[in-house]
């Protein structure tokens, strides 16, 4: 855990990241805007992916979205497309939390995949869905040097051809610092409550769907 994070044990448990409010507004603010997208258009750019990877983070598990997300899953599937999960060792609330999770929603275990696994495949992939994470996708921790994370090895989802993030708000992660990734051209934001939205998702594949085949 201590070696995924960059950290010593001492600094994981007794000071976080070791960031103070002055080191987690270090370095230049994010370039670009952060940008939103519908249910619907979200639900289409699904419906048109032929490759996804799935980052679950803390986000899913205090929403307990992993049951509509496997649905959502087996539907993508069932059409053909390459869905896959990525999961980071310190996502969640100690390791193996989101194994944990998603195997109780069923998801099958050989499309839940480590970082180590599954990284070299993101510029490869069409749509990556990042599902209430946020240090573990953060790249300050490649890029920017006076980040408190710069060093923590990180899924690189910005590198799909478009990423999608479900998030309540802005509001930023355990190390406490800004993501630039939510301000990345290719990065739309798709807010609110984890679970509702993929069963407003999964609702709207549906109807996409039917309406295609009537």
């Amino acid at each position: 855990m201590c070696k995924a994070m960059n950290r010593s044990i001492v600094n994981v448990i007794f000071g976080g990241f070791g960031a103070t409010p002055a080191a987690s507004s270090a370095g230049p603010a994010p370039e670009g805007e952060v940008t939103s997208i519908s249910v619907h258009d979200a639900a289409e750019l699904l419906r048109e992916s032929k490759s996804i990877v799935i980052v679950p983070g803390y986000g899913m598990a205090v929403a307990q979205a992993q049951y509509p997300l496997y649905e959502l899953t087996k539907l993508l599937r069932s059409r053909g497309a390459n869905v896959r999960f990525a999961i980071h060792p310190v996502a969640g609330r100690l390791p193996g939390h989101m194994n944990v999770l998603l195997a109780e929603a069923k998801v099958p275990y050989d499309i839940v995949l480590e970082m180590e696994e599954i990284n070299h495949d993101l510029p490869e992939t069409d749509l990556t869905i990042v599902i209430g994470a946020n240090d573990i996708v953060n790249p300050g921790a490649l890029e920017d040097p006076s980040s408190p994370i710069y060093g923590m090895p990180i899924l690189e989802v910005w590198k799909a051809d478009r990423c999608i993030v479900l998030k309540r708000g802005m509001a930023s992660g355990y190390a406490g610092v800004e993501n630039p990734l939510f301000y990345k051209p290719n990065c739309d934001m798709l807010f609110g409550d984890a679970k509702k939205m993929i069963e407003a998702l999964l609702a709207d594949l549906r109807q996409q769907l039917e309406t295609k085949i009537a």
